[in-house]
């Protein structure tokens, strides 16, 4: 246990030291102007970014990309477990379901945007991507999940006559939870990059909207401001979901 808390604060330590190092080499070619005008200082941005004036702007483009990114994460799970959960309780199924997520994962999301704006909106495009980024993720994390409950329990659940679904209910859930929070924490970033790429064909608000706004314009601590947000938000998220990993496997491993 003292080795695990160990390593566990290595990687933390060592991870904190690579976002100082990444962000003094960020200001450090911003001063020096290595990549142009097109790279600015981090000091610059961070100015930009905290100006009281500029407060309402990036606070209604991270509310309406937020959302969408929580309403395509929550739905791509649902349906990404679901999915899974039907794969493993109807065996015959599950190549069809298998070879089905493939193919939607293999089609490019710019390719599937203008089908989603007809379909639903150019305000729900984002959230569609999103959900498929994260379903694409979340079923094959569940998928393999889970099959890990051992043989001698699947057998006992057999002897005691359970039925397919309360084998799954009770015995392979809980046995794929890991497997299934592993899968949460490395959605995270497949819904930001999905939401914001949504919102590049056409929204009225976002995150999205400000980086090709800004990219349209020439307005390079906009684009950087923008690019900041949604990144530091998909680092936090993601730690949070480390956080929450890491109970799950003391629990269920």
């Amino acid at each position: 246990m003292i080795a695990l808390s160990q390593e566990r604060w290595r990687g933390i330590v060592l991870g904190a030291f690579g976002v100082l190092l990444f962000l003094g080499l960020w200001q450090l070619i911003g001063v020096n102007r290595w990549a142009g005008l097109t790279w600015p200082p981090l000091t610059d941005v961070l100015t930009f970014l905290f100006n009281p004036s500029r407060r309402a702007l990036f606070g209604r483009a991270m509310s309406a990309s937020f959302s969408m990114i929580a309403l395509g994460y929550v739905t791509g799970a649902a349906i990404g477990i679901v999915l899974a959960g039907i794969a493993h309780l109807v065996h015959p199924l599950r190549p069809g379901l298998d070879r089905l997520a493939s193919v939607v994962h293999a089609i490019p999301a710019i390719a599937l945007a203008p089908l989603f704006i007809v379909m639903l909106s150019r305000e729900m495009t984002g959230m569609a991507i999103a959900a498929l980024n994260v379903f694409f993720v979340i079923y094959v994390a569940t998928t393999s999940g889970l099959v890990a409950s051992t043989a001698a329990h699947r057998d006992l659940f057999q002897v005691f006559g359970a039925s397919p679904v309360k084998r799954l209910m009770r015995l392979d859930l809980p046995a794929a939870l890991p497997a299934i929070v592993s899968g949460l924490k490395y959605a995270v970033p497949a819904a930001f990059i999905g939401a914001i790429l949504g919102e590049w064909f056409g929204s009225s608000r976002g995150l999205g909207l400000l980086m090709v706004s800004a990219m349209q314009n020439f307005q390079i601590p906009l684009l950087w401001s923008a690019v900041l947000i949604a990144s530091t938000a998909s680092l936090l998220v993601f730690a949070a979901m480390s956080v929450v990993e890491h109970l799950v496997y003391r629990r269920y491993r």
